[in-house]
Parts: structure tokens; C-alpha cells; sequence
């Protein structure tokens, strides 16, 4: 098994890289688990693509090993793509996830149904060495409920509803990998990790 560092503290996060990645042979440890002091590196890139290699470099020059950064976030049309890069922060530094659900329900409380359109956006970069960086990016298109529905996930997955209805929160963490932009991202990655594991 191939230890390879992701560039979070989130362990909801960490456990859905962990679902993915173990069946390749890759087990992803938090910075924390690896010993890596991550003070100082900040997120400063315009897209999600940016941050994530801001973060997945960061941590291979500090760990020494391969690593992942993943940048995601939820862009929300009717809000010009809002919260966006933004979306951990959206409520502000220390806000909880029902914080910045109640701030967006709150900006979209005049938006009919037809203009609530949505998409999660997933980046991910994994550097396996100083030569080599993997760059993916997946997405999942939806919409943004009226009121929370579901017990499950976390972020902003209760009021991020599928075209069938159901919620983010309302899967099964099988159902969530099957159709999420993390999960389309992983896909993409782990095809690629793939190829070069083995070669």
C-alpha cells in the first residue's frame, strides 16, 4: 500500500479519498497523520484548478511524498457562480456548514425554481514526483433546494438536489461516489494513477 499525504484536515473529505483510492493501493493520510506542518501555505489561486496544485505542492516539497490537493466548491448560477472558490469561507472564517447553508438559502430566498441552478466543481492534483503532477477536474449538475432534506454528507449537500430530487445528503456514500464531482474527479485520477503505478 502507497501512502500518498492529501493536503486536509477533513476527515469526511479524507474518507471518501480513502473509499476511492484503496482499491488502486493507495491509502491517503491527512497532514496531520503524515507530520506535516502545513502553516503558512495559502489559497490563493482564482480557480479551483489553481488551489488544488497550490496545496498538493505544498505538501510533496514539506512530506516528501506523493500528495494530493483537492479544491472544491459549489458554484451556484444565479449568484454569478457564487460561493465558488469561496465556499468553505462563504459565512465567514469560522462559520459551521448549517452557517453557510443558511447564508445561501438566505441569497437565493427570491430565486424561483427554474434559475436555481447549481453545479459542484471538484479539482484535484496529485504530484507523484518533482516531474510528474495529475490535474482533474470533475463536476455534478444540480440544483438548490428550498429548505436542508437528508442526515447525510456534509457541506452544502442537503439543499444540493439531483435532477431526480434527491438530496446530496439523502445518498448512500456508494450512490454519492457514483454520481459526485469528487467522485468523477477520483475516477479520472485513479484511471491515471493507474497507469503510472504500474508503469
Amino acid at each position: 500500500m502507497m501512502r500518498f499525504v492529501v493536503a486536509t484536515q477533513n476527515m469526511d473529505k479524507l474518507e471518501e479519498m480513502d473509499r476511492l483510492l484503496r482499491p488502486i493501493g493507495v491509502e491517503p493520510v491527512t497532514l496531520a497523520m503524515a507530520g506535516v506542518d502545513f502553516s503558512g501555505v495559502e489559497e490563493t489561486g482564482q480557480t479551483f484548478e489553481e488551489n488544488a496544485c497550490i496545496k498538493a505542492r505544498a505538501a510533496f516539497e514539506r512530506s516528501g511524498r506523493p500528495s494530493i490537493g483537492d479544491d472544491s466548491g459549489l458554484a451556484v448560477d444565479a449568484l454569478d457562480g457564487a460561493p465558488g472558490i469561496y465556499s468553505a469561507r462563504y459565512a465567514g472564517p469560522d462559520a459551521t456548514d448549517l452557517d453557510r447553508i443558511h447564508k445561501l438559502l438566505k441569497n437565493m430566498e427570491d430565486v424561483p425554481e427554474e434559475k436555481r441552478t447549481a453545479r459542484f466543481v471538484c479539482s484535484i492534483c496529485c504530484v507523484l514526483d518533482k516531474d510528474t503532477e495529475i490535474v482533474v477536474t470533475g463536476t455534478c449538475e444540480g440544483s438548490i433546494a428550498y429548505e436542508p432534506k437528508g442526515e447525510g454528507g456534509f457541506g452544502y449537500d442537503p439543499v444540493f438536489l439531483l435532477p431526480d430530487g434527491r438530496s446530496f445528503a439523502q445518498l448512500t456514500d456508494a450512490q454519492k461516489d457514483a454520481v459526485s464531482h469528487r467522485g468523477e474527479a477520483m475516477k479520472m485520477l485513479k484511471e491515471q494513477l493507474s497507469k503510472h503505478l504500474k508503469g
